[in-house]
């Protein structure tokens, strides 16, 4: 929980959590568990000495830091080496995941159908955003054009029916799109006095 205190973006939060290296009680405490607590603290601590928005919390940091410096400074070491081992780590893992990730995309773009495919997407996108297709007329009536009736037909593509379905419910969409929105009126319960004061009120 201190961990989570110390890497807070709230700088409040932050600051008291770090009030407890200025107690001496505490710190006798920390120092005689010190092999226990430093490996936790000091990610949070190193972390957050570089990327906290706030100046007086690297104080603080920079403060608690060095205590633990001054209190062990073999462990202090250790823990250093540690957390720079295990950001390399994390470093090596991010550039796996994103170079697997341009070989499914260059996989994609390989594919045979990928045009078709971008169409489709395309014109998904123009329909949840509300923009008129080119495609259409000004009646919102599909223009149906020889590649798209080819499309349809199944004729391009190695999956027939799944064109077909989704062709369908992307012109489905459209004419929805068409229809107005209809505002409906709550109903409200009658108020005999209120109606009686309005009818007294236009009276006078």
């Amino acid at each position: 929980q201190l961990t989570k205190c110390v890497s807070s973006p709230h700088f409040q939060v932050a600051e008291r959590a770090l009030y407890y290296w200025n107690n001496e009680y505490i710190m006798s405490l920390i120092g005689d568990n010190a092999v226990t607590i430093l490996p936790i603290m000091f990610p949070a601590l190193y972390r957050n000495s570089k990327n906290h928005w706030n100046k007086t919390i690297h104080g603080l940091i920079y403060n608690a830091l060095k205590l633990f410096m001054e209190m062990n400074q073999k462990l202090f070491d250790e823990c250093t080496q540690k957390y720079k081992a295990e950001r390399l780590k994390e470093k090596e893992k991010l550039k796996q995941r994103q170079e697997a990730w341009l070989k499914v995309e260059a996989s994609a773009r390989a594919n045979p159908d990928v045009e078709q495919v971008a169409k489709m997407l395309d014109d998904i996108s123009l329909l949840n955003t509300g923009i008129s297709d080119p495609d259409t007329d000004d009646d919102g009536n599909v223009v149906d054009k020889p590649e798209s009736a080819a499309k349809t037909n199944g004729t391009t593509s190695n999956n027939p029916a799944n064109i077909n379905v989704s062709a369908m419910n992307i012109q489905e969409a459209k004419k929805n799109l068409d229809k107005p929105l209809l505002r409906r009126k709550s109903d409200l319960p009658a108020d005999i006095v209120t109606q009686k004061s309005l009818e007294n009120y236009k009276r006078a």
